[in-house]
């Protein structure tokens, strides 16, 4: 069990090494599209990407497994991905929108939340959290607010939006436990991109102005984040989150806040103050003590 805990950890840490790369991406590609017009590619990018996975896999598994194994439920598979399809598109709608009206760096604190979100949740849901893991949280809520917080802690319309989008990423990484040992990983995040790519269309159209020109200039920011940190790393969040307590998850998934500064440092040139290695330090320490 300890080995299956230790190999989901790291299948987690290297989602939210991939989802903290990715803001590099995300950041570079909104100078070409609106945030809804990348949503809507990316989804649907990394939707494609795994279908040619799905058919490997059902090739590679059709001798070894019967009708009742997690990988033939086509029922279960398709409601769990249009559950996480819609949960992912209304978290991640309400974090686009919310950080017009607010700095990166709170939006980034506040979306991070999920970490007491989560076990809060999970009471109601007679999941027991022991001492050490909220100790934990404690740890990482103070890491996270050293590395993103610069400002006061008035929560404006901006916050407000972002801290309801942080409760729907809370309720998408239950949703993924809850289906996650019941149903192909694969298919379950194919489902989910695909959705969540055809509800950002929506708003695409309507509030945006979409052109082929624009997307095609910003094909590698793109395609990194449709591949990658659509395809690759939600396959991972959902396969990773097998054999983990959601809150235990949700703590490594955060990482993804650390990642981003440091990416930025490296790649972007960005300069990493004080403050914000401490705030790292503590967060990879909280990570520690939760698994210990």
């Amino acid at each position: 069990m300890k080995t299956k805990s230790f190999k989901s950890s790291l299948l987690l840490f290297l989602a939210a090494f991939i989802w903290g790369v990715a803001f590099v991406a995300q950041s570079v590609g909104m100078d070409y599209v609106g945030p809804f017009t990348f949503n809507a590619v990316r989804c649907f990018v990394g939707s494609l990407v795994l279908i040619p996975v799905i058919f490997w896999n059902q090739k590679r598994t059709a001798k070894k497994v019967d009708k009742d194994t997690l990988h033939d439920r086509p029922k279960e598979s398709i409601l769990g991905g249009i559950s996480c399809g819609i949960l992912f598109f209304i978290a991640t709608s309400l974090q686009q929108i919310g950080i017009l009206y607010t700095s990166v760096g709170k939006a980034g604190f506040i979306t991070a939340l999920y970490i007491v979100i989560v076990p809060i949740l999970g009471i109601f849901l007679k999941r027991k959290v022991n001492l050490k893991i909220w100790i934990s949280v404690l740890i990482a809520l103070v890491g996270l607010y050293l590395l993103c917080m610069s400002g006061s802690l008035t929560l404006t319309k901006g916050d407000a939006l972002i801290l309801l989008g942080a409760l729907f990423f809370s309720f998408h990484i239950l949703v993924v436990d809850y289906f996650s040992s019941k149903v192909s990983g694969v298919k379950l995040s194919c489902i989910q991109l695909f959705i969540a790519s055809m509800l950002s269309a929506i708003p695409m159209f309507v509030l945006e102005n979409p052109k082929l020109s624009s997307i095609c200039v910003a094909w590698a920011p793109i395609l990194y984040a449709g591949i990658l940190s659509c395809g690759v790393a939600y396959t991972l969040q959902i396969i990773g989150q097998r054999n983990l307590n959601p809150t235990i998850a949700s703590l490594i998934l955060s990482l993804e806040s650390v990642i981003s500064v440091l990416a930025g440092w490296v790649i972007l040139h960005q300069t990493l103050s004080t403050r914000e290695l401490i705030g790292c330090v503590l967060m990879f320490a909280a990570i520690l003590l939760a698994e210990l």
